[in-house]
């Protein structure tokens, strides 16, 4: 693999499992010095363990990046054990609970947001200081698809997300003339099975993969592959913007309608012919029969 980060430095926030491991591995593979992040301490040692088991030079540093002093505190670690910092990957973040807008609560939303938008803003504000002073650097946000388009009830996560895209092309002026360049990258599904500790099993259907135009689900390495591009110098013509990773699914046009579902029993069941028969009884609305047809057949 390319040395294109040789003798540079990285921090990696929530860089302990999932997409964060991942562009912590990447980055420290292609001969960055990597500063791992993370508020869960076991899983941030072990993660270390294993890139310097790599052959990486790594270092772990414990902290919450909605609390001021433990980002400032990571920065410092940073300047001080490498005496330089080049890139900063702000991936830590979290999700929302569910709950209808209704019942969430303002603990939950000022949570989120001091995660995934207040977090990243407080790295770019320490990181950034170190960068100007040696020369330049990037700053790589993990944002989410969620900022372009939303499921029910994701209020504070996706207004987190939103936020992040605003605050990464605000960050891209400001720190132009320090040679700093901010980008964002929006992952769409992404299964981390494999990069949790211990790592599992993905539990995945050919419904999850195919409704995919790229005909499958993400994994953590693509989110890697590309922000390793991001922070490179290849990509020193690119900042301020905002580049999905989806496998096409924000630019699927999706209609809930009589061939969607013709679609998905055909992949759900690998019987098109069956999927065609519920189509045109759906279609001639004769559906007393089909659902006596499926009752006997289930012994229902």
């Amino acid at each position: 693999m390319a040395a294109r980060f040789k003798g540079k430095v990285a921090i990696v926030t929530g860089g302990a499992r999932g997409i964060g491991a991942a562009i912590a591995t990447r980055l420290g593979r292609e001969g960055a010095r990597v500063v791992v992040f993370d508020i869960d301490r076991e899983a941030g040692e072990k993660r270390v363990e294993m890139l310097r088991a790599e052959g990486i030079d790594a270092v772990f540093v414990h902290g919450d990046v909605a609390r001021e002093p433990d980002v400032a505190r990571c920065v410092s670690a940073a300047a001080e054990t490498f005496d330089r910092l080049d890139v900063l990957v702000n991936n830590a973040g979290i999700g929302s609970s569910g709950r209808p807008v209704f019942e969430q609560t303002l603990e939950e939303w000022e949570r989120v947001i001091s995660v995934n938008l207040t977090g990243p803003y407080l790295f770019a504000k320490h990181a950034a200081k170190v960068m100007a002073e040696r020369g330049g650097g990037v700053i790589v946000n993990v944002a989410s698809t969620r900022a372009l388009q939303s499921e029910p009830n994701t209020e504070p996560y996706s207004a987190s997300k939103g936020g992040l895209l605003a605050l990464t092309h605000a960050l891209a002026v400001s720190l132009a003339p320090y040679r700093i360049r901010v980008v964002a990258v929006s992952p769409g599904w992404i299964d981390t099975s494999e990069w949790q500790l211990p790592p599992r099993k993905p539990q995945l259907t050919r419904l999850d993969h195919e409704q995919h135009p790229a005909g499958r689900v993400g994994r953590p390495e693509d989110v890697a592959a590309l922000v390793a591009f991001l922070a490179s110098d290849e990509a020193g013509f690119i900042t301020g913007v905002n580049v999905v990773i989806d496998g096409g699914m924000t630019i699927k046009m999706l209609y809930l309608d009589d061939a969607v579902i013709e679609s998905a029993v055909a992949l759900l069941t690998g019987d098109r012919e069956l999927a065609a028969l519920i189509r045109r009884a759906l279609a001639g609305g004769d559906l007393g029969r089909v659902k006596e047809a499926l009752k006997a057949a289930l012994g229902a």
